[in-house]
């Protein structure tokens, strides 16, 4: 915890908000979407997921492949609970649905789907797109795609493909020599195992599936000093241009027309917000 009260200190040092920002891309995405202030109704959606997960008190054993959870002591855990304390927090849900909403990706990969809190965001973000969205774990997975089949939740019927496997082996399947094309992802969301071997082994293996314009969207950059060191080896690879470091993420574009930059960028101008962000990790 010690290691994170420094790093997020040092976050609302260096960070900045569009006022600071030189790159006409970085902007634009900072004003059209980290800070468009419209009350989408997909939020209603979202609310409304999470509050159906907050509201099961049944118990499911998890199967955990990564680096571990700081909250839980056991593997048989509550939804409700994982729910709240392992998904996405609703602020950053919110953030997911409008940059998918602003890249509009065709293609969309999600690397830990557990309860689907963030899939639900994937999915209302571009309600046509095609997503693959891995897990572990087959009990999380399990109720994830149930929710997907409640008609209430007026989720998208976007082509949607739940699969339980491991991570590094379904990858190793997508070369292009496995393939009769190369499979592309326009978006991918990495939220599966916050260690440096499995996220550099991640990065590596998925570099074939990148196009110019490929966003790709890597969960608890901060988590550990671990992650940090993983974060920074990332951000100097050759073929990453652009980096975000909005302290819960960290943002790669691969734009060969850009300049080689990297910001550090507050999500939400509100400091109380951030705030709270932080507290949940």
């Amino acid at each position: 915890m010690l290691q994170q009260i420094k790093s997020y200190i040092k976050f609302l040092y260096h960070s900045k908000n569009e006022h600071g920002v030189h790159s006409p891309f970085v902007f634009n995405l900072i004003t059209k979407c980290f800070y468009d202030k419209v009350k989408f109704p997909e939020y209603s959606t979202l609310k409304n997921y999470r509050n159906a997960l907050l509201a099961n008190k049944n118990t499911i054993e998890v199967t955990d492949f990564g680096a571990g959870s700081r909250v839980f002591k056991s593997n048989t855990r509550e939804i409700s609970k994982i729910a709240k304390n392992a998904g996405i927090s609703p602020k950053n849900a919110e953030l997911l649905f409008r940059i998918v909403k602003y890249f509009q990706p065709e293609s969309i990969l999600e690397i830990g789907t557990s309860l689907g809190l963030a899939t639900s965001a994937l999915s209302l973000g571009k309600k046509n797109s095609k997503i693959i969205t891995l897990e572990g774990c087959p009990n999380t997975l399990a109720i994830a795609e149930k929710m997907f089949q409640v008609s209430s939740f007026k989720l998208p019927k976007n082509t949607i493909q739940f699969v339980n496997t491991e991570f590094s082996s379904y990858f190793k399947n997508l070369k292009p020599e496995t393939l009769n094309k190369p499979q592309i992802f326009d978006l991918i969301y990495f939220d599966g195992n916050h260690s440096q071997k499995a996220t550099l082994e991640y990065f590596e293996l998925l570099l074939p599936t990148i196009t110019n314009d490929s966003v790709w969207i890597f969960d608890d950059i901060h988590w550990s000093e671990e992650m940090e060191n993983t974060w920074e080896t990332i951000k100097k690879h050759p073929k990453v241009k652009v980096t975000i470091d909005t302290f819960q993420w960290g943002i790669v574009f691969f734009r060969a027309e850009q300049e080689k930059e990297h910001f550090v960028i507050n999500p939400d101008k509100s400091f109380l917000s951030r705030f709270y962000e932080f507290c949940r990790l």
